[in-house]
């Protein structure tokens, strides 16, 4: 059975860093002295799906919050979201299935080997 997101109830943390990715959004825009007509303005959608944005409505489209980023000069935060370089639970479990040792063949002419 799959479950709509609209039905699924949302994780209290997941619910609290929108609504704080929204205050925060609120504070970015006024520190730069942009008013909600010109961030909404600049961003591509209206004053009140920017309203929602800041009020941590979690149904607006990445590709909103992306244009807000980018809009504030942030967009390389977005970039750094889930690095795969730094996934440390990833990284563990990799090493985990890495061979404890790892044998020596003899090269043949057809490999290329030196």
């Amino acid at each position: 059975m799959i479950v709509s997101e609209e039905k699924a109830p949302m994780p209290l943390p997941v619910k609290r860093a929108v609504m704080k990715f929204g205050r925060d959004l609120s504070l970015a825009r006024r520190r730069r002295r942009f008013s909600q007509e010109s961030m909404a303005e600049r961003i591509g959608i209206s004053v009140s799906s920017l309203r929602r944005l800041e009020k941590g409505d979690p149904g607006l489209s990445w590709g909103t919050i992306a244009r807000a980023m980018y809009v504030l000069g942030e967009i390389e935060k977005l970039n750094q979201l889930l690095d795969t370089a730094k996934d440390d639970i990833g990284l563990v479990l990799m090493d985990e299935q890495l061979p404890r040792r790892i044998r020596s063949r003899k090269p043949s002419a057809e490999s290329g080997a030196l």
